[in-house]
């Protein structure tokens, strides 16, 4: 914890009492030796008695440590924790991507996988005024980050997925519809959900109840389609060493990009299908879809900051001056 918000301050300070200290050594000079020319040490003595003296002491005494209060209040004081909350306009939206086996197709370079997680982490590094959660699906949808404006959490989120993040392989757009359309559902408006995925689907069967419940919530779905028309092999690593994944017959398995389901939810939901084609332009693209989304006030926590006590020293300081003010210098009878 630093003790003063502001410590800059006490150089003045020291400049300020080094200004004064030698004033104070001038003026005493020039005091004494007009005091020495008009009046002899007796007669000062008689004219001016010890009292004086003593209370000029002590008024000078409680003006400077008023000044010095002073100071310690300009330095900001603060010892203490508060939350901080602030209310501020926000879009909501989703980020759902696929980490099945077959996003590990290096038609786009360098995996499907990787390719998109670029694009992702430079559309989250524009955000400043959404509400963000990621999830990342299979056969089944999991969450990774609930609904946050926390770039650096979703930035470290996004990085740590790979294909073994879930415990389930296939492919089911309709459970990363689903669980999106959970999450976004308490907030009114409308919201987004950036799907990415090669579109193949091992449960299209699904897909209509899923399109279904997320127009009731008046969710757009920005569906991103990765890979190629020709595919590529699937790329494995076993105990053996590495290999590409093979059918029921033994034969390589090929990968294609399949957008037709995507282009359906897209379609259904009044969203827009994106074709990858680059990080950044697909980036580009998905950040001019969000733009439209309706933002909804709310609140959000900035953390804890410590606590301003300024104002302890502040009235000290005064309540020094003013006492050193009010304080005669003869005794009054």
């Amino acid at each position: 914890m630093q003790l003063f918000a502001a410590p800059g301050v006490f150089i003045y300070l020291i400049i300020s009492a080094i200004a004064v200290a030698l004033l104070w050594l001038y003026g005493k000079s020039r005091r004494n030796k007009a005091i020495k020319t008009l009046f002899s040490a007796q007669n000062y003595a008689n004219l001016v008695p010890q009292e004086t003296a003593r209370r000029r002491k002590i008024k000078e005494i409680l003006f400077l440590s008023g000044v010095f209060f002073l100071f310690i209040a300009l330095a900001c004081p603060q010892w203490g924790r508060e939350k901080v909350t602030s209310q501020m306009n926000y879009s909501q939206t989703i980020i759902a991507l696929d980490v099945s086996n077959s996003m590990a197709a290096r038609d786009v370079k360098p995996d499907r996988l990787d390719a998109a997680k670029t694009a992702l982490s430079m559309l989250i590094d524009g955000f400043s005024d959404e509400r963000v959660g990621i999830i990342a699906f299979t056969s089944r949808a999991f969450l990774q980050c609930p609904i946050t404006t926390d770039i650096s959490a979703l930035q470290g989120l996004l990085s740590a997925l790979n294909f073994n993040s879930l415990p389930v392989q296939g492919t089911s757009l309709a459970s990363a519809v689903s669980l999106s359309s959970q999450m976004l559902a308490p907030y009114p408006g409308k919201k987004a959900l950036v799907l990415v995925s090669d579109g193949e689907d091992h449960q299209p069967q699904d897909l209509q109840n899923a399109v279904k419940i997320a127009r009731d919530n008046n969710i757009k779905i920005v569906a991103v389609g990765i890979g190629t028309k020709e595919g590529d092999l699937i790329p494995v690593v076993t105990s053996s060493g590495s290999g590409y994944k093979k059918d029921r017959d033994g034969k390589p398995v090929l990968t294609k990009l399949e957008d037709s389901s995507l282009m359906s939810l897209a379609s259904a939901t009044g969203g827009v299908y994106i074709k990858y084609n680059s990080a950044q332009q697909t980036s580009d693209d998905i950040s001019a879809q969000l733009a439209a989304l309706d933002k909804v006030a709310g609140n959000i926590t900035g953390g804890f900051v410590y606590k301003n006590r300024y104002q302890i020293p502040l009235f000290a300081g005064i309540l020094l001056i003013l006492s050193s003010i009010l304080i005669p210098l003869r005794k009054v009878k």
